[in-house]
C-alpha cells in the first residue's frame, strides 16, 4: 500500500519493537487484517494533511507525480496504450500520474477503502479514466489474471506484506504472459536504522536478516510527521535476494536491476551525510510466456 502504496515506513514508525509473545501465532491474515485496520485509520488524517494539494494538481492536465527515474523506466518500458496494474496503490496518485503519461486501462488495488475512495476523488477531480479496487492484494479476483501488460509496485509496499513470494505471484497472475513487472522501492538495508535518527543515523540497529515483523502504535502521519496513538501496524523486513528470488520463484525473469544513493522513503538524516549507503532500488522484470 500503501504511498504505496503508496504506502511508507515513516519516522512516526520509529519505534520498533519485537513481537509480543501473544503475537507469536498471529498469521498472515491477521497481519493483513491488522494494517487495514491501521491505514483505514491514517486516511482522514492523510486527507487533511495533503488532500486538497493533491485535487488542485490533478486537476492540472498531465500531472504526474513521478520522479525523473521512475518516470524514465516507465518510459523506456514503454507504456503507451498498455494496460497497467499498480499493488497498494494507496490514494492512487502514482496511477493516475502513469495514465496521465499515456498509459491504457489502469487498475490500482488496495487494502484500505478510505484511500480507494480519495483515489476515485482525485480521479474524477482531473477528469482521469482509472479504476480502484479496494482488495486485501492476496485476495484480488482471479477474472484479473492476465489482464495487465505492466504490474507497477512503488515506494512503501513491499514492507507491510507478510508472504513476500506469495505477494509476487499475485502480481505474476496478473501479467499477460510476456507482461512487465516494474518494482521502485527503499532499500531493505535501510531496516537496519532506525528512521529520524538525527544523533546517529548511519548507527546500525536491526539485524538485515531479522524475520520478525516491526510493530508499532505510533501513527501513519508521514505527511505531517505527528504522532498519534493508533492501531497496532505490522512491517516485515524483505532482503533483497528475497525479493529477486520472489521474482525468479514465480517465472519472472529478471530484466534490469539497479540501486541509489537517493532517498525515496524518510531517512532524511542518512540522504544528508556524504557516507550512505543504498538508499532505493529499481527492478524490472517480465513474465516468461
Amino acid at each position: 500500500m500503501i504511498e504505496r502504496r503508496r504506502r511508507l515506513r515513516t519516522d512516526v514508525v520509529s519505534v520498533k519493537i519485537r513481537n509480543h509473545r501473544t503475537e507469536q501465532h498471529m498469521q498472515r491474515d491477521d497481519y493483513t487484517a491488522a494494517n487495514r485496520q491501521a491505514w483505514d485509520e491514517a486516511a482522514p488524517i492523510h486527507r487533511e494533511r495533503k488532500f486538497a494539494e493533491l485535487i488542485a494538481q490533478f486537476s492540472e492536465p498531465g500531472h504526474s507525480c513521478l520522479d525523473p527515474i521512475e518516470t524514465a523506466i516507465l518510459r523506456r518500458i514503454g507504456i503507451d496504450g498498455k494496460d497497467v496494474a499498480q499493488l497498494c496503490c494507496n490514494n492512487g496518485r502514482e496511477l493516475l500520474s502513469v495514465k496521465n503519461l499515456g498509459a491504457g486501462r489502469c487498475v490500482g488495488f488496495d487494502i484500505s477503502e478510505g484511500f480507494i475512495e480519495q483515489a476515485r476523488e482525485l480521479a474524477a477531480a482531473g477528469g482521469i479514466d482509472c479504476s480502484f479496487v479496494a482488495t486485501d492484494i492476496y485476495a484480488i479476483p482471479h477474472d484479473y489474471d492476465e489482464s495487465f501488460d505492466l504490474v507497477t509496485i512503488t515506494i512503501g509496499a513491499l514492507g507491510w506484506m507478510p508472504d513476500l513470494t506469495e505477494f509476487l505471484a499475485v502480481a505474476a497472475h496478473l501479467l499477460k504472459p510476456g507482461g512487465w513487472l516494474f518494482i521502485y522501492e527503499q532499500h531493505p538495508i535501510l531496516d537496519m536504522f532506525e528512521p529520524g535518527d538525527t544523533a546517529d543515523p548511519l548507527a546500525l540497529r536491526y539485524s538485515y536478516f531479522q524475520t520478525e515483523p516491526f510493530r508499532n502504535e505510533y501513527g501513519l502521519d508521514y505527511w505531517g510527521k505527528a504522532r498519534y496513538p493508533s492501531k497496532p501496524m505490522y512491517w516485515f523486513h524483505h532482503k533483497l535476494s528475497d525479493v529477486i528470488a520472489g521474482c525468479l520463484a514465480n517465472g519472472l525473469a529478471l530484466e534490469a536491476f539497479e540501486e541509489y544513493p537517493h532517498d525515496i522513503s524518510v531517512f532524511t538524516p542518512i540522504a544528508e551525510s556524504p557516507i550512505r549507503p543504498p538508499m532505493s532500488y529499481s527492478l524490472v522484470a517480465w513474465k516468461e510466456g
